[in-house]
């Protein structure tokens, strides 16, 4: 079956969140200690696709080693998503790796990283093919169909990715009714839920158990959260029996 492994459940700031001394920051409890939102999904094929690449991948895959990368999904351009795309440079010496995003996304890396796509790159920079795609059509990855879902991280329009019975969103602010179908009947859904209350970029929890009963999905998890979550032990007891909060090294089949 294929599985999914959680590399990071943590907002952009992470948690603990530099200089604060709340109970979730100071918790002892590993669950609690949430590296920056990025999943790895293994396939049934052998292929191993990773979703985002942020600042914490270097010690992502010292904590949960993997011997290959065929692909990567890149929901959206932000900085906590892709600023680990450098440390790539391990896993594309044999072979280079595919990267797929929007077109958008995929003009603004260029930009803030040229050296990974010049024409003469330089001797040891991660040696990357990238997929700047410009409609919302399923395509190919790895020998499995993926199908992207435009959602609002406020205003700004981002991909999450449906592949077969599994579907993953994060930092979702609104979907509209027909991205909404793509999801429909998921068998596990992984989607954002920063913290209680609202937030203009952010799904809270509330919002994000609408759209799971939306979905009908199966099986939910609970990602990019913030230490105003508050207390893994405590806040996963309280929620539906289908929902939970996901934390690092998880590693979920479908």
């Amino acid at each position: 079956m294929p599985r999914l492994r959680f590399l990071g459940t943590g907002t952009s700031t992470g948690v603990p969140q530099i200089g604060c001394h709340c109970e979730v920051c100071c918790s002892t409890d590993l669950c609690d200690k949430r590296l920056r939102t990025s999943a790895m999904l293994s396939l049934d094929n052998g292929a191993h696709i990773l979703i985002d690449c942020g600042p914490d991948f270097r010690q992502q895959m010292l904590r949960w080693p993997y011997d290959k990368i065929d692909a990567a999904l890149i929901t959206h351009e932000h900085y906590d998503h892709v600023g680990g795309i450098d440390d790539l440079r391990p896993f594309s010496f044999r072979k280079s790796i595919d990267v797929y995003t929007n077109e958008r996304c995929a003009h603004n890396l260029k930009q803030r990283i040229p050296y990974c796509f010049a024409e003469k790159k330089y001797p040891g920079v991660p040696n990357i093919s990238l997929h700047g795609l410009s409609e919302l059509k399923p395509f190919c990855v790895a020998g499995v169909e993926v199908v992207p879902v435009e959602v609002l991280h406020d205003q700004l329009p981002i991909w999450g990715y449906r592949i077969g019975g599994m579907a993953y969103i994060t930092d979702m602010s609104s979907i509209s009714s027909d991205e909404m179908l793509k999801l429909d009947g998921v068998k596990l859904l992984v989607i954002n839920a920063l913290r209680h209350t609202m937030h203009h970029s952010h799904q809270s929890l509330s919002q994000a158990l609408q759209v799971i009963d939306k979905a009908n999905a199966q099986t939910a998890y609970l990602v990019h959260m913030s230490h105003e979550m508050g207390l893994h032990a405590i806040v996963d007891k309280s929620l539906p029996p289908h929902v939970h909060l996901a934390y690092d090294g998880l590693e979920v089949e479908w």
